[in-house]
């Protein structure tokens, strides 16, 4: 296996399949990191209501939670790489489906941001602990918005992003079909966590806003997905003479440059 393809004008450049994957894995791996990190160094939040166990929790978890923002940080960055890596495995197969591809790369990356700005809001909650006076009334309200970041509006946008991802996967044939049915589900788990953003904010809620039931309807199936195409990208083994006619001219590289 191979990081670089040669192609017909003798210049190198990366495998995008296997960048993709690479990222999918890296994704994975980085999201089980701050799960882990979360559930076993961070642990539950008290009630908001509660100021005096809401000060001691976040000032006794501060540098926890700094550090889950340092991992979803590259975590994001890995996105980056595949949502860039997957639309280019959809465009190079069918140039006419790009307008698709493109809402779910530009859905992506505002989903990045808009999960980089709730970071942003919750570290905001740990560094107010740090030297400060503690305000209970603003790590609530830091609190609060991030939730909705991480929650429901997250949710939002990916289910655009699995939607669109789903079309193109089974309009191209880019990648096996059952990855694009998997996307669509991922669609509709989100939207129905959406709602959730009426479910209050206590921590013993399943629909609380972004609890349990936005973790398990919404960020693990969106993961399942992301690394069941990281590793049916690195595994691919369909050669150039396997692939559609017009990817073959659209290529016009050794079987190498297919893998």
């Amino acid at each position: 296996m191979h990081m670089i393809t040669v192609v017909k004008n003798g210049r190198l450049n990366p495998d995008v399949r296997l960048w993709t994957g690479i990222s999918a894995v890296t994704v994975a791996a980085l999201t089980l990191a701050e799960f882990l990190v979360q559930v076993f160094l961070v642990g539950a939040r008290p009630a908001l209501d509660d100021s005096v166990a809401l000060e001691e929790f976040m000032a006794r978890t501060a540098n926890q939670t700094l550090f889950t923002i340092l991992i979803d940080t590259f975590l994001m960055a890995a996105l980056i790489v595949f949502l860039g890596g997957f639309r280019q495995i959809i465009t190079h197969t069918r140039p006419d489906l790009q307008w698709v591809a493109d809402l779910a790369f530009g859905s992506g990356l505002l989903f990045i941001g808009v999960t980089l700005v709730g970071d942003g809001m919750e570290g905001g909650t740990a560094l107010d602990t740090m030297g400060l006076t503690l305000d209970a009334s603003s790590l609530r309200a830091l609190t609060v918005g991030h939730t909705l970041l991480f929650g429901s509006i997250g949710c939002t946008l990916t289910a655009l992003i699995a939607a669109a991802s789903g079309y193109v996967t089974l309009a191209s044939g880019a990648l096996p079909a059952w990855t694009g049915w998997v996307a669509y589900v991922v669609a509709g788990l989100n939207l129905l966590a959406v709602p959730t953003m009426f479910g209050g904010t206590s921590p013993d809620s399943f629909f609380a806003a972004g609890g349990a039931a936005n973790a398990m309807l919404a960020t693990f199936p969106w993961l399942v997905w992301v690394v069941c195409v990281g590793f049916v990208t690195i595994r691919d083994r369909r050669r150039f003479h396997e692939l559609p006619p017009e990817v073959q001219a659209a290529t016009g590289a050794a079987p190498l440059a297919v893998r």
